[in-house]
């Protein structure tokens, strides 16, 4: 496990996961005399707070990615495998990777974050994808650009095409982020580009199961949300559980909703690899941990980010990228505790809990429309222009390295001032589940509007 160097013994760490919480737990490490290995089935770092703009096509994948290898360079006693764990040995401590390979280790953090959940429904995955890497966002991006471009297609050859309507299943801040970003590009970028429809006829309706959208938010940000979504012609619909998806239509209950692209941001579930540590854990496969971020029994494991179920005066910490941080910075400066403890023997700082410095949150809407429950340096509840600012700078702040701050704020400032869109690129396949290719007028005169389920005037 531990590695000898000359006449000391440096302790080995593995990390599990390159997302927030394994960035910031590797940069907080290297400070430290321990040798590192951080594990990751990709071999870039994610900004996923920024996916949705490359799902709508404000901004191109390498803008909101950096390379593993690039971020961790610097620290010389920090190495890198493109890798995926797939088991482990926690008597032996000893991680499996999914190449035959096995690792040792003194100390071990895991944060392989979070993925969609259908709630049991995995057939509804090929027909509404969600959102969660760079690949999730690119086919996103593919679904939404090619219903225009079919559609204009159709309608130049048979005269009429089926419904744009954009469906979401789920009114929190991603599904909200996604609605508002597809209303924005078809009135506002997509204007002029199209001769034989009008890309601002689309329609795009939120589908949430609870009674508010951005139910996390106090309830006047909730409405202040819903106002300024209404003004980007985005219909929300509470109460609306989700029954069966199938290609081109979402059902609620007997009711039936055409859909050219449905969209999922309902549910999250842990990584898989919570489980295969064969310890305990909630109904979504977050592991149990205790206020160290230790799972019982095991002070050399530290779980963090969307994969700990880590409680805080009765409520749940959120699976977001702030709370992932600070979970990421805490374990490696507890390991650095662990470390002075066995060779001073002190124990200064060992029996602080992990603690949630809550800041605050924000959801984007679209241009100009945001809302934000701040919470420190001060407190505020904004909305509006107000909000989208502080919700640009924040994000392009704690965007990693520098070229990449410089490259989203010109891209954001080109997008604002002349209304171009730069990375609308239709790549791979050119089919769109459920669309249908033999659209009618007769069919078109039955069909029902999702947003007030009145029946549509023919197309003309």
């Amino acid at each position: 496990m531990a590695s000898a160097v000359g006449d000391s013994v440096r302790k080995r760490v593995i990390v599990i996961g390159g997302g927030f919480a394994g960035i910031n737990a590797a940069m907080h490490l290297a400070k430290l005399p321990v040798d590192i290995t951080l594990v990751d089935r990709r071999n870039h770092h994610t900004f996923q707070p920024l996916l949705y703009q490359v799902a709508l096509a404000v901004l191109s994948p390498a803008e909101i990615a950096q390379p593993i290898r690039s971020i961790l360079r610097d620290y010389r006693n920090m190495e890198v495998l493109m890798d995926e764990a797939v088991g482990f040995d926690l008597s032996e401590r000893r991680v499996k990777l999914k190449t035959g390979a096995e690792l040792e280790y003194d100390y071990l953090i895991v944060a392989t974050g979070s993925t969609h959940s259908y709630f049991g429904r995995d057939d509804w995955a090929p027909l509404a994808p969600g959102l969660k890497t760079i690949e999730d966002a690119t086919e996103i991006r593919r679904r939404v650009l090619l219903a225009f471009e079919l559609a204009e297609r159709q309608m130049q050859e048979q005269g009429s095409h089926p419904p744009l309507n954009f469906v979401i299943v789920g009114g929190g801040p991603t599904g909200v982020e996604l609605a508002g970003a597809i209303s924005d590009i078809a009135r506002l970028y997509m204007a002029r580009d199209f001769r034989h429809i009008d890309p601002a006829s689309a329609k795009v309706l939120i589908l949430e199961g609870s009674p508010n959208v951005l139910a996390a938010y106090p309830p006047d940000l909730q409405k202040k949300a819903v106002e300024q979504l209404a003004k980007l012609g985005v219909a929300v619909r509470t109460g609306a559980r989700v029954t069966d998806i199938q290609p081109g239509y979402v059902m609620i209950g007997d009711e039936k909703l055409e859909s050219a692209v449905t969209l999922w941001a309902a549910g999250v579930q842990a990584s898989p690899l919570g489980k295969m540590l064969g310890l305990p854990v909630d109904r979504r496969g977050c592991v149990m941990v205790d206020q160290f971020l230790n799972p019982e029994g095991h002070p050399e494991i530290f779980i963090c980010g969307d994969l700990a179920h880590v409680e805080e005066n009765g409520k749940l910490v959120p699976g977001v990228a702030q709370p992932a941080m600070q979970m990421g910075t805490y374990a490696a400066k507890r390991i650095g505790l662990f470390l002075r403890q066995e060779t001073t023997g002190d124990r200064t700082g060992l029996d602080i809990p992990f603690h949630y410095f809550d800041k605050g949150d924000m959801a984007t809407i679209g241009r100009k429309a945001a809302v934000a429950n701040i919470k420190w340096p001060f407190t505020a509840r904004w909305s509006g222009l107000p909000a989208w600012v502080t919700w640009l700078v924040v994000h392009i702040f704690f965007l990693i390295g520098f070229r990449n701050r410089i490259a989203v704020f010109r891209q954001w400032a080109w997008t604002y001032l002349t209304f171009q869109d730069g990375a609308r690129l239709i790549t791979g396949s050119q089919e769109l589940p459920g669309w249908d290719k033999n659209w009618s007028e007769e069919q078109a005169s039955r069909t029902v509007d999702p947003v007030d389920n009145t029946f549509a005037a023919p197309k003309t």
